[in-house]
């Protein structure tokens, strides 16, 4: 790393499974770096050590702040960063110092939380705020594709209300644990089926869990292919998904984050639907929440 590009901040993306570094000059990436140290395989201790194994030359000159979101602000991460409640902003002014040695100073965003219906997030609420960055006013219902999907009613600038789906983890654990991983076990996508799975999800979801035996059913007696039968699991998950869904798409402007193949999957099965969504890319949403983060920190110093 050149002098000329020296960084001025850290930004950490920190989830379960994944660490991802970035060396930031104001806004601009000057270096990136990653590992498999996720909160999910890392004791209370194990943190520090974690971080500095990949930022370390980035902080020869001294130490440099650190702005991190994602599970490691969680109850078993670094530092618990409590949730706040919404309707409110994505991001605090205010984050939670993690505990270190040697004068680094890392900060971590908080999540969000709804009472009713119950649930939380975190992480996302950084790649939120990031998106409303890019997209300054805009109004409507942000899709977050992942394990767990999330479903989110931005308004004036705030997270108003927001429903999560774990059809993603649904979908991993039937094709990799169920008899289904039987029919599934290859690769390929069938886009009919798929459009089919939607529509008939979206039409009787009461029945998904027939529909899900039928797809083994189906590969026994007719012989039907991987590709079909991967794409009618997905399909038939995620039409029951946006059936459910239906108040926060319906009649609204809405934006996916994501640019693979799970967000164009969302995105065409919403095309028959009459809503056409927004794809946008989910590292730079969350370098730009991220250091709408660190900003809210300097302003505050």
């Amino acid at each position: 790393m050149s002098k000329d590009s020296a960084p001025d901040w850290i930004a950490v993306d920190w989830g379960t499974t994944n660490l991802r570094v970035f060396a930031m000059q104001g806004a601009t990436v000057c270096k990136r770096a990653q590992s498999e140290d996720g909160m999910g395989r890392l004791a209370a201790a194990e943190f520090e050590p974690a971080l500095r194994s990949l930022v370390g030359d980035w902080l020869k000159d001294g130490n440099l702040p650190v702005i991190a979101c994602g599970m490691v602000g969680s109850r078993q991460g670094w530092v618990e960063a409590p949730y706040r409640s919404v309707p409110c902003t994505p991001l605090a002014e205010a984050l939670t110092a993690a505990p270190t040695t040697n004068g680094l100073d890392v900060r971590v965003v908080s999540g969000l939380s709804q009472s009713s219906p119950a649930d939380v997030m975190r992480g996302e609420e950084t790649q939120i705020a990031g998106f409303l960055q890019l997209n300054p006013g805009w109004d409507g219902v942000l899709c977050l594709p992942g394990t767990h999907t999330k479903w989110v009613l931005l308004s004036a600038g705030e997270v108003i209300s927001f429903q999560t789906f774990m059809s993603g983890e649904l979908f991993a654990l039937i094709s990799e644990k169920s008899v289904l991983r039987h029919s599934v076990a290859e690769d390929g996508w069938d886009s009919a089926a798929f459009e089919t799975a939607i529509n008939d999800a979206m039409s009787h979801p009461e029945r998904l869990a027939a529909r899900l035996f039928g797809l083994r059913a189906n590969n026994l007696l007719h012989q039907t292919t991987a590709p079909i039968t991967r794409a009618t699991l997905s399909g038939l998950l995620i039409g029951s998904e946006l059936a459910a869904a239906r108040a926060y798409w319906l009649g609204q402007k809405i934006a996916i984050l994501g640019t693979g193949k799970q967000a164009r999957a969302y995105q065409s099965a919403l095309r028959p639907q009459g809503v056409e969504a927004m794809l946008v890319d989910t590292e730079r949403a969350t370098l730009a929440g991220l250091t709408a983060a660190y900003r809210n920190t300097k302003a505050l110093t």
